[in-house]
């Protein structure tokens, strides 16, 4: 095998589509999946399609001292399977976790096992083709998927979150291979998440969020929006005891048919902001009902502890299918520690 410079990458000369698989296996390159082997001329056209020089530093992760560039960016998403259209979205998630209240490199090596969750907005979505219906959060997109993975592959080989390395992750979850999906705007009565935080009305945006694995819930048997709401709050409450009491920003996920209730009652994302901040709380006594009595009296038992430092932490997607009283709510990694990051996508 033979090697030459290639802007600030090796090139590799393989035989084939099989062979540049198995070398990206055995080097630890990928995510255990079979990757699109990333060469030169597709690299060039994913930059060009951004309007990307290849030297363009995107972030810096300071913990590491790590600059990561458009060239390895793009390298990241050929190899995930993404068209060269995607690469803006990409850049807009590097970007992202790369603002200081993300804490890329926490987030990254913590034992807790969260993975990047990201929301995208505006008229990008449905120009790439993002799913934001039926199995929202599973496989069936390319674009969803190919996005999210790409961010995968990008911190396995430019930050070295190998699992048992830098990756400590005690258990993760599947969203380590893609958390990637669109707000479903169309089908919407809100305003979407990025205008809410601040990304002017038509421009495409990406909302990127530490998160753990989504906790799926039902509430099939009524149209009250305050008897819903108390079911996604139980949700929250229950990793608050199980998991984490530190507050920050959670994830509401709510699907078609929750959101028809929501809308015939004239509800809004503010409403439900509001209603979740005043129900998700617990008390530290409550730790005692969960196997946690050990620590439970360490400190005051009947403080009470929200899940949201104020309202706005909650985030609130318009996604899922038609049918269903189902919904989702998304755990953050480590309450405030991280936070979630809404950057524009140059498109």
């Amino acid at each position: 095998m033979n090697t030459q410079e290639c802007f600030s990458s090796r090139v590799l000369e393989v035989s084939d589509a099989f062979e540049a698989n198995e070398l990206f296996q055995d080097q630890g390159w990928t995510d255990g999946l079979p990757i699109v082997p990333p060469t030169e001329s597709g690299v060039r056209s994913f930059l060009s399609h951004a309007g990307l020089e290849a030297n363009t530093i995107i972030g810096f992760e300071p913990v590491r001292r790590r600059q990561i560039t458009a060239e390895k960016v793009a390298i990241a998403a050929l190899m995930a399977g993404c068209r060269a259209q995607y690469m803006p979205v990409v850049v807009a998630i590097v970007r992202a976790m790369c603002e200081p209240p993300f804490c890329l490199h926490g987030s990254t090596a913590s034992t807790g096992g969260c993975a990047p969750m990201v929301v995208v907005n505006g008229p990008i979505r449905q120009k790439i083709g993002m799913n934001a219906t039926h199995n929202v959060l599973a496989n069936g997109s390319r674009a969803n998927a190919s996005m999210g993975r790409s961010i995968r592959l990008l911190l396995i080989n430019v930050l070295g979150s190998h699992p048992g390395q830098l990756d400590r992750s005690t258990l993760g979850h599947a969203g380590k291979y893609s958390f990637c999906f669109a707000e479903d705007e169309e089908d919407s009565p809100w305003v979407p998440l990025a205008v809410e935080r601040g990304v002017p009305v038509g421009t495409s945006a990406v909302t990127v969020m530490s998160a753990e694995s989504p906790h799926q819930i039902m509430n099939d048997w009524t149209q009250d929006p305050k008897d819903i709401l108390d079911t996604y709050a139980a949700a929250i409450r229950a990793n608050m005891l199980t998991y984490s009491i530190w507050s920050g920003n959670y994830a509401l996920i709510i699907p078609k048919q929750h959101r028809t209730f929501f809308a015939e009652a004239k509800w809004s994302k503010q409403n439900i902001r509001d209603y979740v901040f005043e129900k998700a709380c617990v008390s530290r006594k409550e730790w005692c009902q969960v196997g946690k009595t050990a620590v439970a009296g360490l400190k005051d038992e009947n403080k009470v502890y929200t899940a949201l430092r104020t309202p706005e932490d909650l985030l609130v997607i318009a996604a899922g299918g038609p049918a269903g009283g189902f919904g989702a709510i998304v755990p953050p990694w480590y309450g405030q520690k991280s936070l979630a990051v809404t950057v524009a996508i140059d498109d």
